[in-house]
């Protein structure tokens, strides 16, 4: 793959500008307790507080800013289980271009809801029978519209990317950069955009995937050293991250810059969202738990002791769910 199709460190500094009063500067979190359940320092930074409710709306944001005025009118299209989803429709929103999102029937009420919200259009479809992607560009291709990939392109990554800067900005104004940070990964838009930065930023942080049991492609991917898909027909309840493998652009990068990758269960991910609510009063969703449920159920060795940075993407949950988590402790 040509390297120049790539986005650099640079690219992720030009989308921190062009997002300024656009996003939130999200905090970071610590907690003693959360310290002694996963045996090291650990920071964590809640996207879930996000605008939308997930980092999502920094990579829409970025590649919408950069769409022509004259070709806003047609709008844009976009497939999402519900985090992308709603990212793209409150950026197409705050710039007056119209929106339609295609939408799995299963998707979690709360994401369907917030894109609704925010004056976008759906189209529902069966995620067995039906192809989304498919839909997606027939409906671009009849309306003339622009359609926002949600991991797999330059400006999403470079946009997404922009947590790693503030990360390691913050960790820098604490005196304290990171040893090492772990990230969810679907598509992997999130975590090379991070590693972009961080590259620039912070190089000794050594950055590794979390993802949930049987969705494990980046892990082995990287293993590997090429592009590996998940088995068809396996399950988990972290919605926001089940894609089917790496992007040919968001492997380019991780395979060069991502260190390992680490899995977990539902059961571990249960236990962080409860922890996250316990002590850090922060609601976070199954997919947006994963690498905090990597860090509670107990580091790897090389990481105990060291300070870890967590990324707590996304804090968008259907209540019902929410709550049966929660009475389960």
């Amino acid at each position: 793959m040509d390297p120049l199709n790539l986005p650099v460190f640079e690219d992720v500094v030009a989308a921190s500008a062009r997002l300024a009063g656009h996003v939130r500067r999200t905090l970071v979190l610590r907690h003693d307790a959360i310290d002694e359940m996963a045996g090291g320092q650990v920071f964590v930074k809640p996207e879930c507080l996000q605008e939308t409710g997930s980092f999502k709306i920094r990579g829409a944001t970025n590649r919408l800013l950069q769409i022509p005025e004259d070709q806003r009118q047609a709008g844009v299209v976009a497939f999402s289980s519900g985090n992308h989803a709603q990212g793209v429709a409150r950026a197409a929103r705050l710039l007056g271009m119209p929106a339609l999102i295609v939408m799995p029937a299963n998707a979690p009420a709360v994401k369907v809801d917030g894109v609704r919200a925010d004056g976008a259009e759906i189209r529902l479809y069966d995620p067995v029978s039906e192809s989304r992607e498919e839909i997606a560009r027939a409906i671009n291709a009849e309306r003339g519209s622009v359609l926002v990939p949600s991991y797999d392109d330059f400006d999403i990554i470079a946009g997404q990317g922009t947590v790693g800067l503030e990360f390691a900005a913050q960790m820098q104004e604490l005196g304290a950069p990171l040893d090492y940070l772990i990230c969810g990964a679907g598509g992997g838009g999130l975590i090379t955009g991070i590693a972009l930065a961080l590259e620039g930023m912070s190089p000794q942080t050594r950055i590794w995937t979390a993802e949930p049991e049987g969705h494990d492609d980046w892990a082995r991917s990287l293993a590997a050293g090429e592009i590996l898909a998940n088995a068809p027909g396996t399950r988990s309840f972290c919605d926001a991250i089940l894609t089917p493998k790496p992007g040919n652009l968001t492997f380019a990068i991780g395979k060069r810059l991502l260190s390992g990758g680490l899995v977990v269960s539902d059961h571990e991910v249960a236990v962080a969202m409860r922890a996250a609510f316990r002590y850090l009063k922060v609601v976070a969703e199954p997919g947006g738990s994963v690498s905090l449920a990597a860090a509670l159920g107990g580091l790897p060795d090389e990481m105990r002791g060291k300070r870890v940075g967590v990324l707590v993407t996304g804090g968008n949950v259907d209540a019902l769910l929410y709550a049966e988590i929660l009475s389960a402790a």
